[in-house]
Order: structure tokens, then sequence, then C-alpha cells
């Protein structure tokens, strides 16, 4: 084991992107085109599915869908299967459930790609059955005089499916697997900040032979050795992928070729009735689902990270069909739709309120999901929607039982 980690040591020196991947534009050297985002917030793919599979773009080798999920099979030299996502997520949470393959010198690969290459990955290695290695890159440099690989351990990841998470923001890179971070890398640990991965990126999963007699002895070594193709196919497994865009928009300018998140422009979209004179830059940016209905709007990133308040006026939902007639009018079917439809709008606002508290507090949404702190806001949560409803039920009975009407208005009124 100890000569493979000697190898993976000086192949780390002399490749950058292992997965044999650069970007569509480099954003050091060209004007590139704004990158594509995604406007919604929770984005997620059941990849035993085809027509989840189908949103993705294949690349190379054909990638199917089965009961485990998509198979990404190596069957002969040069195959290569991938997929790729056709836009850009600015930090966020990604979760892959993934179970690499085996087989000497075959990498599973999970990766995030930028126009200036900043990169993040999980790389297996077929042979090792109790480690993975983690890395990232910033603006492409690939020297070793900052600590920017290292391997974790994980039981048999050829055998059994793990979860594989990044939790990514402006201040700090997190690795987890299982849900339990392994590795975290604070933005002034990359160089003070100089080679932290801050710049949209592309999703990218598939499969590679490193091991291939036609690569160099320091990469086919750090694979654990050549890849015997009599023993193919050799096929990893994606089960399902799931995305917290932290920062959801129609697309993402870069302002200059400093290659910093300050400089990234947001073009994002705000729903018509959520646009108001108080409603906060961030809180625009996370609700931003529907885009159907949106306005351009555009922001630095560092305005969104340094502004989180909330609205405290809550609206109506979207999908609400409740008539707009007055409480005392309503039928009990209507009244429990509207109290259902109040209740959701209340927890809808109160999770949006721990999101922006949480990002700015510790830069991640996973973090704070497991905290004391958001337990306590969710129990909050539900006493006052609990209350709201008792109050709108007193009130409507009061009405009907006359019991709160004021006598010198019962006449008047009837």
């Amino acid at each position: 084991m100890q000569y493979r980690l000697l190898y993976a040591a000086l192949a780390a020196t002399i490749t950058l992107v292992l997965a044999q991947i650069g970007p569509d534009c480099n954003a050091f050297d060209n004007a590139c085109p704004s990158n594509k985002g995604n406007t919604a917030a929770h984005i997620n793919y059941d990849l035993t599915q085809t027509l989840a599979l189908n949103e993705w773009t294949t690349l190379d080798s054909e990638v199917v869908a089965g009961p485990d999920g998509a198979e990404f099979t190596i069957k002969k030299q040069r195959d290569a299967p991938a997929i790729v996502t056709d836009y850009y997520i600015f930090y966020g949470e990604i979760s892959v459930e993934m179970k690499a393959s085996p087989g000497t010198g075959i990498v599973s690969y999970i990766h995030m790609l930028s126009d200036d290459n900043d990169e993040i990955d999980w790389e297996a290695l077929g042979d090792f059955t109790d480690m993975l290695q983690t890395n990232y890159f910033g603006k492409g440099d690939a020297s070793e005089d900052y600590n920017r690989w290292e391997w974790q351990r994980v039981t048999t990841p050829q055998e059994v499916f793990h979860n594989y998470t990044w939790i990514w923001s402006k201040e700090k890179l997190s690795w987890a697997i299982d849900g339990t971070v392994v590795r975290t890398v604070h933005y002034a640990d990359a160089k003070g900040g100089t080679r932290f991965p801050q710049t949209p990126m592309r999703i990218r999963i598939g499969i590679w032979a490193a091991g291939d007699p036609s690569k160099n002895k320091a990469t086919i070594g750090w694979a654990g050795g050549e890849t015997d193709y009599s023993k193919a196919p050799f096929t990893m497994y994606i089960k399902s992928i799931e995305i917290v865009n932290y920062t959801p928009a129609e697309s993402y300018v870069y302002s200059d070729r400093s290659g910093s998140s300050d400089s990234i422009k947001i073009n994002c979209g705000i729903s018509s009735s959520e646009t108001s004179g108080t409603t906060d830059t961030a809180m625009q940016v996370l609700s931003s689902t529907d885009s159907s209905t949106m306005a351009p709007y555009s922001a630095s990133q560092n305005e969104i990270f340094n502004s989180f308040t909330v609205n405290s006026s809550l609206t109506e939902s979207k999908n609400s069909t409740t008539p707009d007639i007055p409480l005392a009018q309503m039928t009990i079917p209507q009244l429990l739709h509207h109290l259902e439809t109040t209740a959701q709008n209340v927890l809808d606002f109160l999770s949006t309120k721990a999101r922006a508290i949480f990002i700015s507090r510790t830069g991640t949404v996973t973090s704070a999901i497991g905290s004391w702190d958001l337990f306590f806001l969710q129990v909050f949560g539900l006493i006052v929607v609990l209350l709201l409803m008792l109050g709108i039920v007193l009130a409507w009975v009061c009405f009907f039982s006359r019991v709160c009407t004021p006598q010198e208005n019962t006449r008047g009124r009837w």
C-alpha cells in the first residue's frame, strides 16, 4: 500500500485532471459566455429511472438506468462513459449515492469543474477497498506547496453504496461520507483563498481507466497498476443525486478575469408575486424556483452572502386553490384547505429563515440541519402554526355563534 501512496503523490504533481476533462472555455484567457444556472433550490435525480438519467448529457459511451441506478461500464479499451449537467452550481450541497467499480486501474469519479479550472473531486480506485481520494484545485494550480489531496477511509466502496457529499460555501468546502464530514478546507487554507474553488461549476460523474497501458507510469502507479481488459466489464453504479442549490439563478457571468467569487455576477429570476421593496436579495435568490414568471435580476455573489435578512411578510402559496372569499363564508372543506395552505406558508417561511440564518453563520446548510438551534426553531414554528390554526378556528366558531359580536352591532348587522 505504501508504494501506491507514493505513486499518488507523484501523480498529483504532474497531472491536473485525472478524469481527462477540461473546461469548455478558459475564463482566464477568453471572454467566456455566461454559465447557465438552475433556478431550482432543490434538485433530485432517481437514476434508477431512465427519465431522470435523460436530464443529463451523456458523454463517450452509453449509460443506462437499471435497478441499481445508472450503469457506467467499461467494456473495452478507451471506454470512458460519463454524464454531466448542462447547468452550473454556485455553492451548494451535492450528494451522490455511488457504488464504485472494481478493477485494477479503474477510477470511479464524481467531480465539479469551472470555466477557470476550479475543481472538486471524489475518486475511488478499483483495487483500493478501504479508502478513496478527495482532491481540489484552484485556478488549475497542481503544485504541491499546499495540502490539496487526501485519502479518506471508507468501507468496501466497490461492494456497497455510500453517499458522498460536498458542502460547498464561500467560507469552506467539506467532504462527507454517509453523513459524516471527513474533511474540511477553509477558504484561507488554500493559499489564502487564492486557490479555493469559488466559481460556478458543472457536475460530472463517470468512470475511466487510469491504468490503461497508454497512460504514463506515474498515473498507472497511482491507479494501482495496469488495467487488464480481459476482466471487463467494469461497472460503476450511481443510484441517486441530490443537489441543494445555494444560489439558484438563470446564469452566472464572469465580470473580470480575477477568478474570484466576488467577480461573478448572478443573473437570476424573481417571481412577480414575491417582489417587494423589503424582500431581501438573498431571499429572492433562494426562493426563485418558478422560471415561468421570472423577471431579470443581477447581483454580485458578495451581495448575496452578506445580506441575509428575511422579509417578515408571508405570501399566499402559488398553488393555493382556496377561493378569495371571506373566512366566515367558507365551507368546512374550504376552511380546512385554507388552514393547510396557511400552515404550509408559515413553515416555508420559517424554513427559509432558518436556511438564511445558518448559511450566514456557518456557510453551510447541512451543518445547520443537524443542529439543536434549528431543532428548536422548528419546534417554535410548529407552536406558531398550531396557535395560528387555533386562532382561525376560534374566530370562525366565534363569528357563527355570535358569542364575540357586540349586541349593539347585532341589530344593524341583521
